[in-house]
């Protein structure tokens, strides 16, 4: 116990040198913290020591006694983690779970019931015999006895994925590939420490199971933090202590096969592993990405499961007519298409969709990726590395002698890579690639400020879509939210549908973790370039320009798309509005 309750109790008379020298000879013989001893030799009541623990720790006390504790509280903490911390859940009040603990700044206990429970923990105090009384009457007689030694905040992680099934035992996760020597010993030694294993291993398992697309790992001046990105918000999962920092750094960084001496430079690289899902094994990839911060590496691993890669179009979420304009522009033999967003779109799904929907034995596809994402079958997939001068450029030029049907470039980053790319579309391949832009009709103005002409712009594109994902609503906890017909009109809706639409919203459950939200699904605004937008762009139009052209030929803008989609009840408003502008 961090307060030296001896030292307190004599401090405040409430007992004497003979009484704690007495009671520190019974400690030594029974075992057990001399709080619990104080009170069964009658030196002090347990009103007492409770009363002065809160007055040290500065957290309010509690009797036990005194509490009747609902079994749906009790069920949340395991009573194995209960008798390892010497811990008893009192209460939950909405994402607030409140325990009793005989030692508020546990830290290990706290973060480990937040991280199993899913709650926010607020700490009360209460005296080892209280505690340990509670726990015998709520969980059974194994939590009564002697002092239980306080275990690794990692091997209660890891029990409590054990518990939702996930995770059987640490060696469930097999890290795929023998790893090379490790030159750095001491990192090496730190991260090859059986609980780092654990702890990683949970980190990893946790996030596939809870449906992350990516976890963070981002070190700070006082603290540790994970948070992993769910249906695209980031949400905190735990703090793991500060001493366990350069460890799990360095655990990833060898599983990735990454340099774990240097600390200075970005690295990336790619974890496989392989576990038991339901009795089947399974492989999933995890991209690593480090970069040096103030205070360490902070670690980004994007997941990659390719049973969850939506390769089947008319899932993805286009709206009918701008479906029957993307499958017509990429069965088209020559030209470009575009697909344009921010990271995080979705892009690389609509791209690889593309190219299964148009894979066929007569084909040639060739695709440089910076970095491939999934192994596709039929695909001759080149992994750019620039450091080696394989630029996109340069393996561009390598597919034009490599006789291809259809290129795909994971992205035009500069006037060299589109220039080729153009004039690929322009000698007889379909050229599939992603630009980072707002909207369809601006993908035309920053061709043209990375210095291709106008002539080649209007000449070579196909279509341009321009995406965003917003969230689903939970199918499980659907429920109508009327909405007043101005805040509709507002949002984009014609006052006529203002007065028949009612929009959904997820009321929060436990398959959705409470949000409302379950998955995702795509925006799109598909501009076909036709003749009429080919001699706006010839004549240097604006975007603007662009724009009400596309509008007249039928083009549904992202706003459009998600009102159809909140019409539909597939989303709500208030995500339309924060992915997307009038």
């Amino acid at each position: 116990m961090a307060v030296r309750i001896g030292e307190l109790l004599l401090k405040e008379k409430r007992i004497t040198v003979e009484q704690l020298q007495e009671a520190l000879n019974h400690q030594r013989q029974h075992g057990g913290k001399l709080g619990l001893n104080l009170v069964k030799l009658g030196f002090v009541k347990d009103a007492d020591i409770t009363a002065l623990l809160s007055k040290q720790y500065g957290v309010p006390s509690v009797m036990l006694a005194d509490f009747e504790i609902d079994p749906a509280v009790v069920k949340l903490v395991p009573a194995e983690t209960a008798q390892k911390y010497q811990i008893v859940p009192l209460a939950r009040a909405g994402a607030t779970l409140t325990i009793a603990m005989t030692d508020p700044t546990n830290v290990f206990a706290m973060d480990d019931i937040r991280f199993m429970t899913g709650y926010n923990v607020e700490p009360v105090v209460a005296s080892e015999i209280a505690v340990l009384d509670a726990i015998e009457r709520y969980y059974g007689k194994g939590g009564s006895g002697a002092s239980v030694p306080s275990a690794s905040a990692l091997e209660v992680a890891s029990k409590a994925l054990e518990q939702i099934g996930i995770l059987e035992a640490s060696g469930d996760v097999e890290v795929l590939e023998e790893l090379e020597e490790i030159s750095a010993d001491m990192l090496a030694k730190q991260g090859e420490e059986a609980p780092i294993i654990k702890l990683v291993n949970v980190l990893l398992m946790s996030a596939i199971q809870k449906g992350a697309s990516d976890i963070h790992v981002e070190p700070y001046e006082k603290e540790v933090r994970v948070r992993y990105r769910i249906d695209g918000l980031l949400y905190n999962i735990m703090s793991p202590p500060m001493k366990f920092r350069d460890a799990i750094t360095s655990r990833i960084k060898i599983m990735a096969k990454l340099d774990i001496s240097e600390k200075r430079l970005p690295q990336d690289g790619r974890i496989k592993i392989r576990f038991q899902d339901n009795g089947t094994p399974k492989d999933i990839d995890f991209r690593v990405s480090c970069l040096p911060t103030l205070f360490g590496e902070k670690i980004v691993m994007r997941l990659l499961d390719k049973d969850k890669l939506m390769l089947d179009m008319t899932k993805l979420g286009f709206e009918s007519e701008s479906l029957v304009r993307f499958e017509a522009a990429i069965q088209r033999p020559w030209g470009m298409v575009l697909v344009t967003g921010p990271t995080g779109s979705g892009k690389t799904n609509t791209l690889y969709s593309s190219i299964s929907r148009i894979n066929t034995t007569e084909t040639n596809i060739m695709t440089a990726e910076d970095p491939v994402e999934f192994n596709l079958m039929g695909v001759n997939q080149v992994q750019v590395r620039e450091s080696i001068g394989l630029t996109f450029a340069a393996a561009l030029r390598s597919f034009l002698r490599q006789d291809p049907n259809i290129i795909l470039v994971g992205e035009i980053r500069d006037f060299e890579t589109a220039e080729i790319a153009i004039k690929a579309a322009l000698t007889g391949h379909l050229v599939l690639s992603t630009l980072h832009t707002n909207d369809a009709p601006s993908t035309v103005n920053r061709l043209m400020n990375m210095g291709i002409e106008p002539f080649l712009v209007a000449s070579s594109l196909n279509l341009i879509c321009a995406q965003r994902l917003v969230r689903r609503i939970c199918k499980h906890c659907v429920e109508p939210n009327p909405t007043p017909p101005q805040a509709l009109v507002h949002a984009g809706f014609t006052p006529d549908d203002s007065k028949s639409v009612v929009p959904q919203r997820g009321r929060g459950c436990d398959k959705c973790n409470n949000t409302g939200y379950k998955g995702r699904v795509g925006l799109y605004e598909v501009m076909e370039v036709t003749d009429e937008l080919r001699e706006l762009i010839l004549v240097g139009a604006s975007a603007l320009e662009l724009r009400k052209k596309a509008v007249e030929e039928g083009m549904l803008t992202l706003r459009q798309s998600g009102l159809r989609k909140v019409k539909d009840g597939v989303t709500t408003v208030d995500e339309v509005v924060r992915e997307t502008v009038k």
